[in-house]
């Protein structure tokens, strides 16, 4: 399936709108196959709670009405409270361009909640109408553990479009049949008609991976415990999270606690398609099954296109008493085109120092050894 002319910007479009300054104070470093990852200002407040803005009100404007008190990134923040940050990052973008934001693995992965407002949108981590321009700001709710940031630290990533590519069934029928997903436990593509249900939205419906051994974890820290997001491979994960034992077959996951789990079904994104985890109605249960919501071109692809696919790691909050089995539908993904190749996809990063390259079955984020 080939790119179109309109849809998701690759990574050289995004570039370039950096170096014409549409996209004002972002760091070509942090450009990725279809996205550009959004980093912390030192600007920081506390908040009692979110407002939205209406038309014509900045965020900033705000701030009383939150009852915003300054805080600081020297210190960390504390689980249960509701911060709002400055991000370092300005729009103004050409008039045919639209955006979304999606958080990044390793926030979900920590149990913290993000959201991105803009000026004017009243509507989170939406950078709508087409051509917009002025601040950005992220809320951040550490909801498990206190989280030490940086100034500079990605919490979130901006990903940007020219028009609306999203999959309908005929299109979601041939990617498959191309490879878009991989069996669980066979070396094989799984098939349209193999698809344990499906919504008729153009997407695929996940199921959990339920396996003797770890199927996922689940956390028990304290409240007071703190994670410095800048310390890569330096915490005991058994401070932090504990696996999950199966219970005749099946997870069983309590009220309000938070879990890493896995998807079952290997997902491969060739490089002109791109993706987006979506929330999963009630019908499947009262659970939210994804913090992140995006990942980029070549997940799962290989070099050369010669990967089977990978899972996705499912950050898991029940807000009912959950029993989870295997093949039970657990989460929810759509895809959409690039309007043109991106020059280089996840897989085939130069530096191959992603910590989810190589991911198969649950996986806590990259501050645990």
């Amino acid at each position: 399936m080939k790119a179109t002319s309109g849809g998701a910007l690759p990574s050289q479009k995004i570039r370039d709108l950096i170096h014409s300054e549409c996209i004002i104070g972002a760091q070509n470093e942090h450009v990725s196959p279809a996205s550009l990852d959004l980093s912390l200002s030192d600007e920081i407040y506390s908040i009692s709670g979110l407002v939205l803005p209406q038309q014509g009100e900045k965020v900033r404007e705000l701030l009383t009405i939150m009852d915003a008190q300054k805080a600081t990134l020297d210190t960390p923040l504390l689980c249960g409270k509701l911060y709002l940050a400055r991000l370092n990052e300005k729009l103004a973008l050409p008039s045919h361009i639209y955006g979304y934001c999606n958080p990044k693995s390793s926030t979900g992965r920590l149990d913290m909640h993000v959201r991105v407002l803009a000026d004017g949108v009243p509507r989170y981590d939406s950078i709508t109408p087409r051509g917009y321009a002025g601040e950005l700001w992220v809320a951040i709710f550490p909801k498990s553990f206190g989280i030490k940031f940086h100034e500079g630290t990605t919490l979130t990533q901006l990903r940007l479009f020219t028009e609306d590519t999203r999959f309908s069934e005929s299109d979601l029928e041939e990617a498959m049949n191309n490879g878009l997903i991989w069996h669980p436990n066979e070396n094989r593509i799984l098939s349209y008609g193999e698809l344990v249900t499906n919504d008729q939205d153009g997407a695929v419906v996940l199921t959990a991976l339920i396996k003797e051994g770890v199927s996922g974890f689940h956390c028990i820290a304290d409240k007071n415990q703190v994670i410095d997001v800048q310390k890569i491979g330096e915490y005991e994960a058994s401070d932090f999270f504990e696996p999950i034992e199966l219970v005749h077959n099946s997870l069983h996951l309590k009220r309000d606690h938070f879990y890493i789990l896995s998807g079952a079904e290997r997902v491969r994104i060739p490089p002109s398609l791109a993706s987006e985890m979506v929330p999963m109605d009630e019908r499947s249960g009262d659970f939210r099954s994804h913090y992140a919501g995006f990942l980029d071109p070549g997940w799962g692809w290989g070099m050369d296109g010669e990967g089977c696919g990978r899972p996705f790691t499912l950050e898991v909050r029940p807000f009912e008493e959950l029993v989870v089995r295997s093949g039970q539908p657990i989460a929810k993904i759509k895809f959409e085109r690039m309007c043109e190749l991106p020059d280089m996809h996840y897989d085939a990063k130069v530096t191959q120092t992603s910590h989810y390259l190589q991911q198969f079955g649950p996986k806590l984020g990259k501050q645990f050894r």
